[in-house]
């Protein structure tokens, strides 16, 4: 049993769930006792977050229903669409996203009910309108015009197409939207855990989300991916190694290197380095690829550290053309659909969440007038 004091909460079981779990020692993760490696490539994102949410993998019938649903769901409110010019002009992205979420919530018919019915409804259009967000943003921030979304396309299609003003190929698609699958749930994380409690007060889904996007924001959360692509732009690729290296003496982290959970690799870092090899190669210019191979083989040689999540999805958004700055928010886009699942299974057997602590400080202090203090 852990200690009262642990710091961080590390091993303490905070809440009972269904929808995901992992093995750290064998580097396996699940949803809904479902092998990562059965889903990856293999069952689309919709379908993946129909199974966080509803808690099946749908039949046909229950995909073409849930896929209407989310292409119902992808239209901005009013709260959203007024002030999204503003909100680009003034915030980073995760901050627009933490703010324009809050606005939607004033926006969803659905706003002022926590029931089952409510939250399923609320979690199809979180999880629809996420990735608008992103792409709305990046357009307002940027002055440019983007396509409406295309109902016959997926989440990920759309994506692709919003952000880079290209029809993205067949390949471009099936790789993004296995990247959202990898990133869907990940067990009791921190934004997840904010998430739960803000729901576990009986707060709306909404606000419960917002948590959560305030939670990736912070750098020891959110930003790893991001913090690798900006290492390897300022590395000179002929001396990859000894920069490395030169670095690790310093004591300086290398991101994208071990996990709190996984004592060996990641099982998604193992589909997202075949994935940026394959985009590398298709590209013509595989030189971030081969930085990130070199970068690995000398962190686990110095330090015996396996790459996490994080470490090869830099280079996968790299080559399908995604901002530097949205990889975090892109993160958001994937991670909705496990976020709300955790806030309809809150709500479904909920208990606040309400830990003791460990008291510090002084005691017996004596209380005098300010004029003798």
């Amino acid at each position: 049993m852990a200690d009262k004091s642990t710091k961080g909460l590390a091993d303490v079981v905070a809440a009972s769930t269904a929808l995901s779990d992992i093995d750290g020692q064998a580097g396996r993760l699940f949803y809904r006792g479902y092998d990562i490696h059965d889903l990856a490539g293999r069952t689309t994102f919709e379908e993946t977050a129909h199974l966080l949410q509803y808690g099946t993998l749908p039949t046909r019938d229950q995909l073409a229903a849930y896929g209407a649903e989310l292409v119902g769901g992808r239209a901005l409110g009013a709260l959203v669409e007024t002030n999204i010019p503003e909100v680009a002009e003034k915030q980073a992205p995760m901050e627009a996203l933490r703010t324009l979420v809050s606005l939607a919530g004033g926006d969803d018919p659905d706003k002022d009910s926590n029931s089952p019915e409510a939250n399923l409804r609320k979690a199809a259009r979180l999880t629809a309108q996420q990735p608008i967000l992103v792409a709305r943003y990046h357009a307002a921030r940027t002055g440019t015009a983007i396509p409406a979304p295309d109902p016959a396309l997926s989440i990920a299609a759309n994506f692709l197409l919003q952000i880079t003003g290209r029809v993205p190929g067949e390949r471009e698609v099936e790789i993004f939207d296995t990247c959202l699958v990898l990133h869907a749930d990940h067990t009791m994380n921190a934004s997840t855990f904010a998430a739960r409690v803000c729901a576990a007060t009986l707060s709306d889904m909404h606000s419960a989300i917002v948590a959560a996007i305030g939670t990736l924001k912070g750098p020891l959360h959110g930003g790893a991916n991001e913090q690798v692509m900006r290492t390897l732009e300022t590395l000179d690729p002929s001396v990859v190694a000894r920069s490395v290296r030169d670095r690790l003496a310093a004591g300086e982290k290398i991101m994208g290197f071990g996990h709190r959970v996984y004592k060996t690799e990641d099982p998604r870092a193992t589909h997202l380095r075949r994935m940026s090899q394959e985009l590398a190669e298709a590209s013509g210019d595989d030189r971030y690829y081969r930085m990130s191979k070199e970068m690995e083989e000398v962190v686990f040689e110095t330090k015996g550290l396996y790459p996490n999540v994080d470490f090869y999805a830099a280079t996968v958004y790299h080559y399908l053309g995604i901002p530097t700055d949205l990889f975090t928010p892109v993160f958001s886009v994937s991670r909705m659909s496990g976020w709300t699942a955790h806030v309809i299974e809150q709500h479904a057997d909920n208990r606040l969440i309400r830990p003791d602590s460990e008291y510090i400080g002084e005691r017996d202090q004596k209380w005098k007038p300010i004029a003798e203090r």
